[in-house]
């Protein structure tokens, strides 16, 4: 089988964020639950159109990283958003950019571990992390969520729960899944 040039620059990239991914989980602080790993514009716009984020809802991003998911709820939904990222450095950065684009009154960002943070005022949770880092997120989700939040998962299931709403993204002719959970129907 003979691939074009475009087509073996993206498998070659699609691998190596594969491999990036998947090594995660050998990092030294056992809370850390993926690698810096962005989401793409497009989809963050998709998960948050998915869940359905209303003006003045609260959207919790575990993993925030650059912030992207916290600036576009707030931005292009009027969301209260709240970043946590278990970085120092990405976090301080991260608020800092809040900080630049006037946005402190609608985000903030926590530095700390998604594992031990409460989110019972949330009322989505994005996340673009492990299957395996979901799974150990999922005891939280189901301790603190009220029945009416939602859980927007990035390319990577809740074993277990049943999703509310599939959705595919193609970025650079890449897949991205969107998986919407409902806490009241999972």
């Amino acid at each position: 089988m003979k691939l074009s040039v475009n087509a073996a620059l993206r498998f070659s990239v699609t691998a190596l964020c594969w491999v990036a991914i998947l090594s995660a989980q050998k990092y030294t602080d056992p809370d850390t639950l993926a690698p810096a790993f962005p989401t793409p514009e497009s989809v963050v716009d998709r998960m948050l159109e998915l869940s359905d984020v209303k003006p003045g809802e609260v959207v919790y991003d575990l993993g925030c990283g650059d912030g992207r998911i916290l600036i576009s709820a707030a931005r292009k939904f009027n969301a209260k958003a709240v970043g946590v990222e278990i970085r120092r450095d990405i976090a301080e950065a991260t608020q800092a950019r809040i900080v630049s684009l006037g946005l402190t009154d609608q985000v903030k960002v926590i530095h700390g571990n998604a594992l031990r943070t409460k989110l019972s005022d949330a009322d989505v949770v994005t996340l673009y992390l492990m299957t395996s880092s979901n799974e150990r997120l999922k005891p939280v989700l189901e301790r603190d969520l009220k029945p009416t939040a939602r859980v927007v998962s990035h390319d990577f299931e809740i074993r277990g729960w049943k999703a509310a709403k599939v959705d595919t993204v193609l970025v650079g002719g890449s897949k991205h899944m969107i998986y919407v959970y409902r806490m009241n129907a999972k």
